[in-house]
């Protein structure tokens, strides 16, 4: 695969297994204030719009060093969603251009595949490129990796992921 181009958005994702239905997982993933029980670090998640799911509803998230805005861009109702991460009207930190996608599918014997996954572009071009190739897509991998990780133990659970727990299931999964 060639190198993105300055305008090409990058992608990374990570697939899990969950232990339960598509219906079920679907029921779990549609609440989008859900996401502080299994994004690790985040502490709050409010939605700022009157609606409370589908395209164009929106959210504000906080961690402990940022807070930032994830808009719906798209839905496919039963199967996921795409967000669009942004400071308002400004663009998410450290990138150009970003997206979030939740996408779930019936992986057979009453399972369901869940994939987690983050397109971006990289701003400064020549720079951004190398930053990206450098840090940023590793930093980005570990992220995606550990939310679906975290998805599956919240899902199959109902607890919020222990950050032990995680790096558990990591090796476990070998993700």
């Amino acid at each position: 695969m060639s190198e993105p181009t300055s305008s090409a958005l990058h992608h990374t994702e990570t697939s899990v297994i969950l232990d339960m239905p598509i219906a079920q997982a679907w029921e779990k993933m549609r609440d989008l204030t859900a996401s502080v029980n299994y994004v690790p670090g985040l502490l709050t998640c409010d939605i700022t719009t009157e609606q409370r799911e589908g395209v164009g509803t929106s959210r504000r998230v906080k961690n402990s060093f940022l807070e930032m805005d994830e808009t719906v861009v798209e839905w496919t109702e039963g199967g996921g969603f795409k967000i669009r991460l942004h400071d308002g009207a400004k663009k998410p930190p450290m990138f150009a251009e970003a997206y979030f996608i939740y996408a779930i599918a019936d992986a057979g014997d009453g399972k369901t595949r869940l994939t987690t996954a983050m397109d971006y572009r990289m701003p400064w071009g020549v720079l951004g490129r190398l930053l990206n190739s450098l840090m940023i897509q590793h930093i980005v991998r570990g992220q995606v990796r550990d939310v679906a990780v975290s998805m599956k133990y919240n899902y199959e659970t109902g607890e919020k992921t222990p950050p032990a727990e995680l790096k558990r299931l990591k090796k476990t999964l070998n993700l």
